[in-house]
């Protein structure tokens, strides 16, 4: 059973501190301890989360999180060479797959940042590098869940750029999701177990 205190830190029956959102489910504890806010340098990982946030749009992330092999699986383990390569016949494919999220808007989007992929690669030298351009200057912990922001100046100036190169289903909200997942940001509340570990490997990170 878990119990929440006001600064949105839950415990479960060890007593261990999480943040709130994960709540007992194991996937989702899971990805709360392990990955979600560690920095991610890795151009296929760092595709695959910008996708997936998009196709979280209007849904949980804990359905994302469930199918994400099965996404994995569909679109080429996210190597985005391959993904840009897709036509109307992967279309269709994916439509039918019951095991992702069938949002044909968010499929085709999802081959469309692909080939913008391809291209920003050409262009930056590699998605690392021009994703964490936008990190932000180094703020405040989040003490309270209340203080975790859904938009920043950062992910609307990433949204902006993102749109103009081509891009598609990444508005602000879905780019500081992003940053969130990726590690540009720690997120966790100070008060979480895994708030020190994000910090310790953001500070190890050498940013591409």
């Amino acid at each position: 059973m878990t119990k929440q205190n006001d600064d949105g830190v839950i415990t479960d029956d060890n007593a261990t501190p999480r943040c709130w959102w994960c709540g007992n489910d194991p996937d989702y504890v899971r990805y709360h301890d392990d990955e979600w806010g560690m920095p991610v340098d890795d151009d296929r990982r760092l595709f695959e989360k910008i996708v997936l946030e998009g196709f979280q749009s209007g849904l949980s992330w804990l359905t994302i999180l469930r199918k994400r092999d099965n996404f994995r699986r569909a679109f080429a383990d996210f190597d985005f060479h391959r993904v840009a390569a897709f036509d109307d016949a992967d279309v269709q494919r994916l439509v039918s797959d019951a095991g992702i999220v069938r949002h044909r808007g968010k499929i085709r989007s999802a081959i469309n940042n692909a080939r913008q992929a391809v291209a920003a690669v050409d262009h930056h030298g590699s998605l690392a590098k021009w994703f964490w351009s936008f990190e932000p200057e180094r703020s405040a912990p989040i003490r309270r869940r209340d203080d975790v922001p859904a938009i920043t100046d950062e992910s609307k100036a990433m949204a902006k750029t993102l749109k103009k190169a081509g891009w598609t289903f990444v508005g602000p909200t879905t780019c500081y999701a992003f940053m969130q997942s990726m590690g540009m940001v720690n997120d966790h509340i100070i008060g979480c177990r895994t708030y020190h570990k994000v910090e310790s490997a953001r500070k190890k990170f050498k940013r591409p």
